[in-house]
This record gives structure tokens, C-alpha cells and sequence, in this order.
């Protein structure tokens, strides 16, 4: 009986790995920057073309290899970092499996050229499918240049999983800032389409981090500094009040590598336990320097987990330090115990005798007597003697008339009682809603009685009236006074442009959309000024996955999201007349049953199921 098992060849085996460590453009990019990375280079450039489906090229000023190294650098398993396996757990390299470079070239056209300083000519490779097609030697500057073209050609299906080139920018984004992150002493660009995205030059962390989110974000950071024996705590956190709801901005780097740890990211909530609003999501920019047998860097394909010795001493750390930030910098809430300058003697009195007031008191004075005492009482200049007080009898003088009087009063007052009692009991009959707990309006009907949710039916009521405006594309704007300027990352900044004419359609006037900030001037009717911020990060938080391409889905998306935004909460005290409304509202929906996100909005109950509620 012939063998069962055999030995994959290397393209198939190559492609298996490929799809752990190539899982789209945005992954090959991570891969490159930190070979450029690791190459000690002090310039790095990344040019995109449709979001890396079409070419994705890093030129770096690096070491550069000769010519058994170009060759060697696309075999499997072959790496300059690894050397024993003892060397495993001490790594100050980014790549060290020799699985990156195999794998890209297995499912995309790659083209590399190289050369080292001291050597007079460089190396032209090209590898289509890992097969080598060419290598010959070229006149190159020093360093390195990786295209990768056409990536997944021989994987159509991995090719159709990816999305729009919207989203895979963004995941390219991400992937360059946590790199340009780790690393501010090298200088790196970017470019998509021919455009220029960014332009980072050499600087330090804090430069490093405005550079990246906006002017405006260097107002928002509090340096943070803890050195223990355990671990070298550096970076900045975001001030309390410009806490976000999306978790976009947060980046914890061990040893100079982007790492993602739920664990962690607790301590940094637990630090901030009671100066954040519900929701909300701070900023940080952790740099952690631990000793590297302390830790497990290759638990997971793409390095982004690591396994830490240590966790609950990192964990008190980093929450003690971060504590200690935000009350150093007066950013945290201390008690005051500072006395108050207004109750402190003025200078002008303080040198002053006191002078203590006098009192002369007639001790044979009498208030009762009929007779006008002729002796002077006084206790102070201006005081006058009180004339003598009418007879007893004298009160009494036209009580019966006055008794008359106040009977009628009485019967008046309670008349008017009477009429007033009457009045508000036809109120209570006719009254068509009511406000239980501030979260359900109960409503009569003729078979019973129904119970909305004001929550899901307040979004249901704004869904249907954003889509409408957005499909007929008319909408009212109330302008404002002061046109308002709110500042955004770049990669919001992108989202803002491509929804800038759905945003419009809603009653949104946009003055001007620059490389930061935004300027509005007019708002949709229901809108405060207050809550433009709100309106924008959730919906820009909504959209992180994308946007929809159909005209349709990008409404929807944004109507679900202001809906969702602007909807009355839960708690809030409606009047009769706004239970009234929101209640007709609803009912002249098209589909009043469901909230956008498809959840009942109301239940009915009849009298057979009170009378069954009864019966028991």
C-alpha cells in the first residue's frame, strides 16, 4: 500500500503560511516598516497605491544585504536574528521567524532592490509566486526598496474577502502610526495615490504623537514616568475631559513593539475610575521597557499579544503611576483645605483697638404707664422714646363687623377650593398618557392599554425623518451665531470628506474641512450646539469598519447612528404634551414596531390579560 502522508512542495507550504501572516495589504505593511526597522534606518518611506491592492513600496536608507543574503531573505525559516533557540527569549528585533518575506512573495509580483554601503553595485531581484525570475546587479543608492504588486493574484478568493478600499486604507493607517509610534528618531512619509498622508521627521515622543493626531492633541496629554525594578514606565494619557467614545487612540509598546492587552488596558480604566463619564475612552500612549526574558513575544502570529511574567505587578504599577499623573498635573479631583481669604482681617484693622459700644439703660422706665415719663431713655443717640401704647379695650373695637367679614372670606375661599378640586379631576379623566419611571409612556386604548419605549421609539421617529431628508435631499438648518471649530484625527478627517454630502443632507453646513479640524456653521434643527461632538464622534466610531459603498447603506448608517445619538434617553422626564407627541409620532411611522437596530418599541396588553393578572 503506498505512503499516505507526504511532503507538502514549498509554493503550497509557503501559501499555507501566508495566510497567518499575510491577511491583508495592511499586514504586509507591518511586515516591511519593521524590516525597515530592523535594518537601522533613519528614513523610511511607504507609498500605497488603491489602498496596497495595486502596489504597496518601502524605501528605507538602511544597512542593505548583498547577494547570497537577497537570496536567502525570501527562503523560509531564514532570519539574521535567530542564531540558538536560547536567543528566542532575549529579542530586540521586530521580525525574527523568517516567515514574512517567503510568504509575500508566494501570493504577490515582488520586486527588491538592495544595496550595502560598502559595496559598489546592488542586487535587482524579482519574484513572482516564489519563483525567481531575475537577479542581477544594478547601481542603487544604499538601503533597501520592497514592491509588492498585485498582491493575492493567485489567490482570487482571498482577493474577495478584502473590503473597500475605504477600510483597507484605514487599516494601513493604523498599522504606520503604531510603527512611526515605536520609533520618533527615524523620519518617516507616507503617501497614498500620489498625495502625500503624512511627514513625520525626526522628534521626540510627545512631537511624535501631535504630529500624528493634530496640533490641538499636545493640549490634551499628561506626562506619565514610573522606573522600578520590574519595568521602565514611560509616555502621556489624555485629560479626562477629552475622553472619546471610540478606543481609537490607545497604544501600549513593550520594548519598542505595539502590543494589544485587554489586562493592561483595565489598569488604565481602573486609574481613571471616577473621572469618566459613561462610555467614554481616555487616550494613552504607554511605552513599557521590560527585561526580554520577562516576557513571550511569538504567542500569536502577528506579535501583537505578548505573555508577560509578571502581570499583576505590571498591572499595580501602571494604575499607581497613571493615579499619580492625573492628581500631580491637578487633573484628578484633591480635596481643598485652604482656608478662605474672605474671612482673613483686613491689613487696615488689624493693627486697630477695639472699640466696644456703650449702653445706657433707664431702669424706671415703664411701657404700661398712662402717664408720659419725662426722663429721657437712650441706648443709643438716635433712639426715641415709643409713644404710649392705646387701652386693651381698644382691640376690641369692631370685631363683630370684622367676624361678618371673615365668614364671608370663608365661605369664598372654600368655593373657589370647591371649582378648583373639580377642575383637576376632568384633567386627570381626559388625560391620554402617562410617565412610568421616567422610561415607559403607558397609553389607553379600547382593548387595553399599550406600553412604548421612549428610547426606541424616539429613534425610530428620528431614523424615518433623517432617511426622508437624506432621500429627498432637502433639509432645514438653524445657523449659528459663531461658526464652531471642532478638531479630528486624519483618519477621521477622511471619513468626515467622504460623508461631508450625506452629512449636508441632514441639515449640516460645513464651511471648510481642513487637514484637523472642521468649521460648522449650520446644524439640523434638533441639534444643540453642545452636542455636535457627540453627534460626530459616534458617528464617526459607528463607522470604523467602513463606510457602506451603496448611497443607501451610507444613509442608513448615519441615520441609525444620529438616531441613535439624538434620541431621548432613558431617565429623562417627559412632559404630557412631549408623551403626546413622541407617541403620534411613532404611529404615523412605517414601521412603528421596531427601533432601527430592529428591537421592539412598544407591547400592548389587553383587559383579558389584566382581568387573567386578576383571576389568579
Amino acid at each position: 500500500m503506498s505512503s499516505i502522508i507526504q511532503l507538502l512542495p514549498d509554493h503550497v507550504a509557503n501559501q499555507i503560511a501566508a495566510g497567518e501572516v499575510v491577511q491583508r495589504p495592511a499586514s504586509v505593511v507591518k511586515e516591511l516598516l519593521e524590516n525597515a526597522v530592523d535594518a537601522k534606518a533613519t528614513d523610511i518611506k511607504l507609498i500605497i497605491k488603491d489602498a496596497g491592492k495595486s502596489l504597496i513600496q518601502v524605501i528605507d536608507n538602511g544597512i542593505g544585504m548583498n547577494v547570497t543574503d537577497s537570496r536567502l531573505c525570501f527562503e523560509r525559516h531564514a532570519t539574521s536574528k535567530i542564531r540558538h533557540a536560547e536567543d528566542l527569549f532575549s529579542l530586540h528585533t521586530k521580525g525574527f521567524r523568517g516567515e514574512a518575506l517567503a510568504s509575500i512573495a508566494a501570493i504577490a509580483h515582488v520586486e527588491m532592490k538592495t544595496k550595502q554601503e560598502q559595496e559598489e553595485f546592488g542586487t535587482h531581484c524579482i519574484i513572482e509566486g516564489s519563483k525567481f525570475m531575475s537577479q542581477e546587479p544594478a547601481v542603487l543608492p544604499r538601503g533597501t526598496s520592497f514592491s509588492v504588486k498585485n498582491l493575492f493574484f493567485n489567490i482570487p478568493a482571498r482577493r474577495n474577502f478584502l473590503k473597500s478600499d475605504t477600510v483597507e486604507q484605514r487599516y494601513i493607517v493604523d498599522e504606520f502610526q503604531r510603527v512611526a509610534l515605536a520609533h520618533p528618531s527615524i523620519h518617516f512619509t507616507m503617501y497614498h495615490n500620489g498625495s502625500e498622508m503624512f511627514n513625520l521627521p525626526i522628534s521626540n515622543f510627545r512631537q511624535r504623537i501631535v504630529n500624528i493626531f493634530s496640533g490641538k492633541t499636545n493640549e490634551k496629554l499628561v506626562p506619565v514616568k514610573e522606573e522600578t525594578d520590574i519595568v521602565n514606565l514611560h509616555g502621556f494619557i489624555g485629560k479626562p475631559e477629552f475622553a472619546k467614545k471610540n478606543r481609537g487612540e490607545q497604544f501600549f509598546f513593550v520594548n519598542d513593539r505595539f502590543i494589544k492587552s485587554g489586562y493592561l488596558h483595565h489598569a488604565v480604566m481602573a486609574a481613571y475610575d471616577g473621572l469618566l463619564s459613561a462610555g467614554a475612552q481616555p487616550s494613552y500612549f504607554l511605552y513599557l521597557d521590560v527585561p526580554p526574558h520577562t516576557i513571550d513575544i511569538n504567542i500569536h502570529p502577528t506579535k501583537t499579544e505578548i505573555k508577560f511574567d509578571d502581570e499583576h505587578a505590571l498591572y499595580a504599577i501602571l494604575r499607581a503611576a497613571i493615579k499619580h499623573s492625573l492628581g500631580q498635573f491637578n487633573v484628578a479631583p484633591v480635596l481643598d483645605f485652604d482656608r478662605d481669604s474672605n474671612l482673613d482681617t483686613p491689613y487696615q484693622y488689624q493693627n486697630k483697638v477695639v472699640a466696644y459700644p456703650t449702653i445706657q439703660v433707664d431702669r424706671e422706665y415703664n411701657p404700661f404707664s398712662e402717664e408720659k415719663s419725662n426722663k429721657t431713655f437712650a441706648v443709643s443717640s438716635n433712639f426715641r422714646k415709643p409713644e404710649a401704647q392705646p387701652s386693651w379695650e381698644s382691640l376690641y373695637v369692631g370685631l363683630k363687623h370684622a367676624g361678618q367679614q371673615i365668614a364671608e372670606m370663608s365661605f369664598e375661599t372654600d368655593a373657589v377650593s370647591s371649582s378648583l378640586f373639580e377642575e383637576n379631576l376632568l384633567d386627570e379623566e381626559i388625560k391620554r398618557t402617562y410617565q412610568i419611571h421616567k422610561k415607559y409612556i403607558v397609553s389607553p386604548i379600547k382593548s387595553g392599554m399599550v406600553i412604548i419605549n421612549q428610547k426606541r421609539a424616539h429613534e425610530r421617529v428620528l431614523y424615518e425623518g433623517y432617511l426622508t431628508s437624506m432621500t429627498v435631499q432637502k433639509a432645514s438648518s438653524q445657523q449659528l451665531l459663531f461658526p464652531l471649530q471642532l478638531y479630528f484625527s486624519s483618519g477621521e478627517i477622511t471619513l468626515l470628506v467622504e460623508l461631508k454630502t450625506a452629512l449636508e443632507h441632514t441639515g449640516f453646513i460645513f464651511e471648510t474641512i481642513d487637514e484637523d479640524s472642521v468649521i460648522i456653521s449650520g446644524l439640523p434643527v434638533n441639534v444643540t450646539e453642545s452636542e455636535i461632538s457627540i453627534v460626530l464622534e459616534e458617528l464617526l466610531s459607528d463607522l470604523q469598519d467602513g463606510i457602506p459603498d451603496s448611497s443607501f447603506c451610507q444613509n442608513d448608517t448615519i441615520a441609525k447612528s444620529m438616531a441613535k445619538s439624538l434620541a431621548v434617553k432613558t431617565g429623562t422626564y417627559l412632559t404630557e404634551k412631549e408623551q403626546e407627541n413622541l407617541v403620534h409620532n411613532l404611529f404615523g411611522c412605517r414601521e412603528p414596531n421596531v427601533s432601527p437596530f430592529q428591537k421592539p418599541t412598544f407591547i400592548t396588553m389587553s383587559v383579558e390579560d389584566l382581568d387573567k393578572k386578576f383571576s389568579l
